[in-house]
């Protein structure tokens, strides 16, 4: 079996190999996954180097055969699966995301708004050759789609191979463990899909970086109540933390850790625009010394990377979290794998054919499993989760049938099955409509190089407030980076 990463030369290659070399051995998280060979893609000889370099001083035993290839179609033929991890414009495009943005006084983040929209205009191009070279090279293969902003990119490239990607984010899976934990249930409870009394079953919906958990249920009994009305065990949630448990009780229900942006805007703003650097700023600074490091030392090149993710690891979304928490993270609030293990686990349930549930990101129209039989299915859950399938049989009625949407789903030999949801109402709608309206924009404006397209979809979005202030901050990112540029003929 073939994999390949496209952006072989990022920073999470070596997690990956880590996990098949393991598989390969009949251990680890994954003992049923056999890899032959990890082709390692990207546009930079050097970065490939280096993470070449990286694996070669790991040594992690029983590893795959890993080729390096700057030729994408030599890449792509024979794949199996393909790992989209692309990243347009490097860590400098995500410096200038954020900076023009907050020099504007919004949100500059790479996958929340302004930000986000500026990594997917330039971005949604060479997702598409991608797309388009895995259906002329590997129809068969399934791409699995890490590129943020994930929920735009997959929906873009899904014009090309259909249910054929899927998109993946390890943040509302990992909420789910969190809470999991938090009441004492093991952690391999979630992903199973045994119906048995001591299952556990979730209800989740929104779109990639913007959705809730808004029931967990074990034996059929809904245990979401109890956890938000124990301080106690709302501690052990990063997402109550930084968001405020009084306010996830004023919801009932959990918030994916990227609405903090939402709830809290305007101190996300001051506290970004007061830090010494932006998180790109950070990790522009940070990879830029390892990867150069790296070259120049290749026989420490293994400890190099170590100690870099381990610093990145316990610094992401620092501004999310007060200054007493920032030192490091807690040990619970790492502990969902990442994006390489929800990845890993996808791409084990379809070739083993051993089911899963996980929540992905797929089309709104998506046929859902036929054994669903969880909250969002039997009617239970005060926000409205539980509601018997729409007539239209779309999982969120109000949008559009191509529209991706990020709900739990079952995986197995016959592909991403999603599971039925309740249905969304009130305010939490309202974001959800209101953002995938923009993020419909987004595409088309980048499908069409039309620059009013882009501005509508700046000034739609709920966290830009003025229609100037977004067509400024889309000038400042035509005029500052030429990988925009390109997409709007400028």
């Amino acid at each position: 079996m073939k994999l390949v990463i496209a952006g072989g030369g990022g920073f999470r290659v070596p997690q990956i190999v880590e996990v098949l070399a393991a598989a390969r051995e009949g251990k680890g998280t994954h003992p049923g996954l056999v890899v032959d060979e990890v082709c390692l893609y990207d546009i930079s000889t050097s970065r490939l180097g280096v993470m070449a370099a990286v694996l070669r001083d790991l040594d992690f035993p029983r590893a795959p055969r890993v080729t390096t290839t700057t030729d994408l179609r030599e890449a792509v033929r024979g794949a199996d699966f393909v790992f989209s991890a692309i990243r347009v414009g490097g860590t400098c495009g995500r410096v200038l995301d954020e900076r023009i943005a907050l020099e504007q006084g919004v949100l500059g983040q790479e996958t929340v708004g302004a930000g986000g929209y500026a990594y997917a205009f330039r971005t949604i191009p060479v997702a598409m050759e991608l797309a388009r070279t895995v259906r002329d090279l590997a129809p068969e293969a399934w791409v699995i789609n890490f590129t943020n902003p994930a929920g735009i990119i997959t929906q873009a490239m899904r014009t090309v191979l259909g249910n054929r990607v899927v998109g993946i984010c390890d943040t509302p899976i990992g909420l789910v463990r969190r809470a999991t934990a938090a009441l004492g249930l093991g952690a391999g409870a979630v992903s199973g899909v045994d119906e048995g009394a001591s299952a556990v079953s979730f209800d989740y919906v929104g779109l990639n970086h913007l959705g809730w958990l808004r029931s967990l249920e074990v034996g059929g009994e809904d245990r979401l109540p109890g956890l938000l009305g124990d301080d106690a065990l709302l501690d052990h949630i990063e997402e109550a933390r930084v968001i405020g448990p009084d306010w996830v009780r004023a919801l009932g229900m959990l918030p994916n850790e990227y609405l903090f942006y939402y709830y809290l805007n305007r101190e996300s703003v001051t506290r970004i625009r007061e830090e010494e650097e932006t998180r790109g700023q950070f990790l522009d600074r940070q990879q830029g010394e390892f990867y150069r490091a790296a070259a120049e030392h290749e026989y420490l090149a293994g400890k190099l990377w170590t100690q870099t993710h381990d610093e990145r690891e316990a610094t992401y979304m620092a501004e999310a979290r007060d200054e007493s928490e920032r030192d490091g993270r807690r040990e619970e609030d790492i502990a969902g794998g990442g994006y390489q293990q929800v990845a890993l686990d996808l791409m084990t349930a379809v070739s083993t054919g051993a089911p899963a549930r996980m929540i992905l990101d797929v089309a709104n129209s998506d046929t859902p499993w036929a054994g669903a039989t969880g909250p969002g299915a039997t009617g239970s859950g005060a926000t409205g989760s539980g509601a018997e399938a729409h007539p239209s049989g779309l999982l969120v009625p109000q949008l559009r049938e191509d529209a991706v949407v990020e709900v739990p789903c079952v995986v197995d030999a016959q592909g991403v099955h999603p599971l039925r949801v309740g249905a969304l109402s009130g305010p939490e709608l309202g974001l959800v409509t209101s953002v995938k309206g923009c993020e419909e924009l987004v595409i088309d404006a980048a499908f069409h190089g039309d620059k009013v397209l882009a501005w509508r979809a700046l000034a739609s979005h709920p966290l830009v407030d003025s229609i100037r202030v977004a067509q400024r901050v889309l000038d400042g990112y035509i005029a500052e980076n030429p990988d925009i540029a390109r997409v709007f003929g400028d």
